[in-house]
């Protein structure tokens, strides 16, 4: 019986990467450059903004650098964790796994500073997307190439982000089908939980990693959330953590700007899908 369901255990781990190939494969909507023309200032002035900021309060790179991650992971990078609640609807950023989440003003900010040398050019997912990564690179963190051209979605739902979003007590199998279900691979699970080195966790995260001595190794010591530990439950993750902490991080900050871009073309809306909002908070 334990064959027989390790057998069925492969099999959908094997349809998830499937599955998961074709869900990453129409993803041709977005390029480097996309404002050149329509607005060829707006990544200058989304990183000009940004350095502002983070340079006054450093604190708010790693919790900005989270929402993008929890917006792609929900409906894909498609700006929904900015959207505020309505009286009809409860809105991804009222979800637990989002109540801690910080830098709004930036983001709005840099939204404010486009729309005044281009009104209605560039959407709030792609301005998440590259404040983000400035502001990793303004506390001197890895740079990464932001391919632009997303859409704003309409829809956001805190049901889905309760629903999608990976918990810190997560063990590698969750993991490793979370990723595999955005698109992502082990090496993108392994590299992204790098980002993990920056920021603060709630105590109610790690507490029992602290003092819950039950013998059964749930203190081991290394790595502060249950998840970031879970890396070495698994050969090919194990692998790569050794590999970084033998040759102190020689390829992290390349391998990281890779994977990030992975996760910034999860479920894009391009083209004609989706809007162009003029204000972060709110649809047309």
């Amino acid at each position: 019986m334990a064959s027989h369901n390790k057998v069925l255990f492969l099999a959908f781990l094997q349809l998830l990467i499937a599955l998961s190939v074709a869900y990453r494969s129409d993803q041709c909507g977005l390029k480097l450059g996309f404002y050149k023309r329509t607005c060829p200032s707006a990544e200058i002035v989304i990183a000009e903004t940004t350095h502002r900021f983070i340079s006054l309060t450093s604190t708010l790179a790693a919790p900005i650098l989270r929402m993008h991650f929890h917006d792609c992971w929900v409906r894909g990078c498609d700006g929904s964790v900015l959207l505020d609640s309505t009286k009809k609807n409860t809105a991804e950023k009222a979800a637990a796994p989002n109540l801690r989440l910080k830098g709004y003003q930036v983001i709005d900010a840099a939204k404010s500073a486009v729309e005044k040398i281009c009104p209605g050019v560039v959407s709030c997912a792609d301005i998440l997307a590259l404040v983000a990564r400035d502001a990793v690179e303004t506390i001197h963190g890895p740079y990464w190439d932001v391919p632009t051209g997303r859409r704003d979605g309409r829809v956001s739902l805190a049901s889905e982000a309760l629903a999608n979003l990976l918990p810190p007590f997560a063990n590698i199998t969750r993991l490793k089908l979370g990723f595999a279900s955005k698109g992502l691979s082990v090496k993108d699970l392994v590299v992204l939980s790098g980002g993990h080195t920056i920021g603060t966790a709630l105590c109610s995260s790690f507490t029992n990693r602290l003092y819950n001595f039950t013998g059964k190794g749930d203190a081991r010591r290394r790595g502060l959330l249950q998840s970031d530990a879970a890396l070495l439950d698994d050969p090919e993750t194990k692998a790569y953590v050794e590999l970084q902490a033998t040759t102190h991080g020689s390829t992290f900050a390349q391998d990281f700007a890779e994977s990030m871009v992975n996760m910034g073309k999860i479920g894009v809306l391009t083209g004609k899908a989706g809007e162009i909002r003029k204000h972060c908070a709110f649809v047309n």
